[in-house]
């Protein structure tokens, strides 16, 4: 398949040239009839299952990567305003959807559970300063938080 120079429209040879579809609009209409003859869950059932494939080729460290990479990308085009204002748009749709008292709900369950791991760390704390006194050693010194 021949294809027009850099920035040309791209489309088939004389060739193969059957009513001068360019690539972009034959994969559309291709994707279109795949939506229409399977529907919207085929796509989402090959995207987890190709998702599924790259996590355990690559790991975790791989999506952190490019999500980073990308995030990096559009606050360089976009600038960081942009996402003060898609998360204030967020924000908003949220409170909407289920409204303020949600908010109130995750708050409280975010302080149950900061107060949770304080006390974790806390009996980790005297548990080690136990056993550093039952071998003799010294007590390691408590943290200031």
């Amino acid at each position: 398949m021949g294809v027009a120079a850099k920035g040309d429209r791209k489309t088939m040879t004389d060739k193969d040239n059957k009513g001068s579809m360019t690539v972009a609009e034959a994969g559309r209409k291709g994707g279109e009839t795949v939506r229409n003859e399977r529907g919207r869950e085929f796509y989402e059932t090959i995207g987890r299952k190709g998702g599924a494939t790259v996590k355990a080729e690559r790991g975790r460290a791989f999506y952190e990567e490019i999500g980073r990479k990308g995030g990096e990308t559009v606050k360089a085009e976009r600038g960081a305003k942009f996402y003060e204002e898609i998360g204030k748009k967020g924000g908003d749709r949220v409170k909407a959807t289920r409204g303020p008292g949600f908010y109130e709900e995750i708050g409280r369950k975010g302080g149950q559970k900061v107060k949770k791991l304080i006390e974790e760390g806390k009996r980790a704390a005297r548990e080690a300063a136990a056993a550093a006194a039952a071998a003799g050693g010294p007590a390691p010194e408590p943290s200031k938080s």
